[in-house]
């Protein structure tokens, strides 16, 4: 009886009964949410396969504004096997990400975990993941991207160099110029060229299985990307090793992670850095060459818009020498159309038109129930094509950016994109790349041919920034597709390219 009576076991036989109360009183709370509340109006389609056929083979264009219409800013639907309920507004997406995202979390499946690397930020919460988000963003802060636009500079001058003559697929070609600058960001200057395609071999495997089926049958596109992927790993182990063992530490991504370490002394491990090295530049690779493919469309069909870009870059060229001296940072600042173009084209593309949360617990919105284990989908795409938001939405209109609107003012995907998708997509760092080295003055001398074989291709395999929880990513896009061909030839019709011919034929 003293053993039972002992202030131990009193204490925990106080915390087994109140910890017996609260489970119970939080499982009588779900159950009064599943009975009180109403599921959101929508269609669940067939059984099992619910709406992925119509998801996959639509217009993201067609498919997600046509159910607001019918059902309104909040629905249900069933993708790839699982409950959907799809958010559009802005209100929404806030209360998901920002307001209330502790009762929702990132799920994304094991065969990309596999491929990405347990490590990489966006699949993890709390602690680690904050450390990691704030390497990375530390890495992209304006006074680094400040140092290294004149090194984006000379890879979007070279990349275009190697162009002349040759017919390019858009999409294909502008992936390659964002892998080459990803490269520079994370390694800095001094990768070696063997190196650097021995990455970008693998890398280009593992891109190819990533959104195959998961199998380990040999030959297979996803077991190639397996062994590819391990083989990446084998690489970095052996530049972050060649780094400790000359001592060399540069002010890039590999860098911040290799000096990094807390109070206690401990640091990241190899494996942690690897994984968030080949994770940050899978997450940003396809966004930002998918935002320049549509940036290159949608000049292409407003000449004047064009015309324009072109006046404000050879306005800057011309102030710089000629191409003479090194594109800075002072330089990019005086572009206010170029960026406005840049802001309309990441609206009207909508790169990322939804992203993936998983309820943790039964979640009330609007009076409707949002059930534990269901799939949340904030939908940006619809909230960028809003007209509550954005008169006449479906018109590419840079202007719309002309006067600097209150944070209150934007809708979430505009206004709070680097906060929200820094926790498992790309949009801050795309943002930095394209336009960074889309709009150098160097490229407003090149003369497109963009009038052949356009076309849109709607796919939602063909970008990367973020992953969703049925193996597949989370927002189906419409891409540009295109043929072009570039001349190595100045516009001879434009009085600032003849100024600059004339004052270097006098240098």
């Amino acid at each position: 009886m003293d053993i039972f009576y002992s202030p131990m076991h009193t204490f925990l036989l106080i915390f087994s009964i109140l910890f017996y109360l609260l489970m119970r009183k939080q499982s009588n709370n779900n159950r009064s949410l599943q009975g009180k509340l109403p599921l959101p109006p929508g269609s669940m389609g067939w059984p099992y396969i619910g709406e992925t056929f119509q998801l996959f083979s639509q217009d993201p264009n067609i498919f997600f504004p046509s159910r607001q219409e019918r059902y309104g800013e909040i629905f249900k639907t069933h993708l790839l096997g699982c409950p959907c309920v799809m958010l559009a507004s802005a209100e929404a997406a806030r209360f998901v990400l920002v307001s209330k995202a502790q009762l929702f979390k990132p799920k994304y499946p094991r065969s990309k975990e596999r491929l990405i690397g347990p490590w990489a930020l966006f699949f993890h919460q709390g602690g680690y993941h904050a450390i990691v988000r704030k390497l990375v963003q530390s890495s992209l802060s304006p006074e680094s991207i400040r140092r290294l636009v004149p090194d984006i500079d000379a890879v979007a001058s070279a990349t275009l160099r190697s162009w002349d003559g040759h017919m390019l697929s858009t999409f294909h070609a502008m992936k390659e110029m964002s892998f080459d600058v990803g490269i520079l960001i994370i390694f800095g200057e001094h990768l070696s060229k063997q190196r650097k395609n021995e990455i970008k071999r693998n890398y280009f495997i593992v891109d190819k299985g990533y959104n195959s089926f998961a199998t380990s049958i040999p030959g297979t596109a996803y077991s190639n990307a397996i062994k590819a992927r391990k083989r990446l790993g084998e690489i970095l182990s052996e530049i972050m090793e060649e780094r400790r063992e000359h001592k060399t530490m540069e002010k890039d991504l590999l860098s911040c992670f290799l000096e990094w370490k807390n109070d206690k002394g401990e640091r990241l491990s190899d494996n942690q850095i690897s994984d968030n090295i080949f994770g940050v530049l899978y997450a940003a690779q396809d966004t930002t060459a998918s935002v320049i493919t549509w940036m290159v469309k949608y000049l292409h069909d407003d000449p004047k818009l064009l015309e324009a870009v072109k006046a404000e870059q050879m306005s800057i060229y011309k102030r710089n020498g000629c191409g003479s001296q090194q594109l800075q940072w002072a330089h990019t600042r005086k572009m206010p159309f170029t960026q406005r173009v840049i802001s309309e084209s990441l609206r009207m593309a909508s790169i990322i038109s939804f992203t993936y949360r998983e309820a943790v617990a039964d979640v009330e919105y609007k009076g409707y129930l949002i059930p534990k284990g269901w799939k949340v989908m904030p939908l940006f795409r619809n909230i960028h094509h809003s007209s509550e938001y954005f008169p006449d939405p479906h018109k590419f209109d840079p202007s719309r950016f002309k006067v600097r609107r209150l944070p209150s003012q934007i809708p979430s995907c505009l206004s709070e994109m680097a906060s929200i998708h820094a926790q498992g997509t790309s949009s801050p760092k795309s943002r930095c790349w394209s336009s960074s080295t889309t709009w150098s003055p160097n490229i407003g001398l090149r003369w497109w041919d963009l009038t052949v074989r356009w076309n849109t291709v709607h796919s939602p395999f063909l970008s990367t920034a973020s992953r969703c929880a049925f193996g597949a990513p989370s927002r189906p896009m419409a891409l540009p597709n295109s043929d072009f061909k570039v001349f190595d030839e100045m516009p001879t019709s434009s009085r600032a390219a003849k100024s600059c011919t004339h004052a270097r034929s006098h240098a």
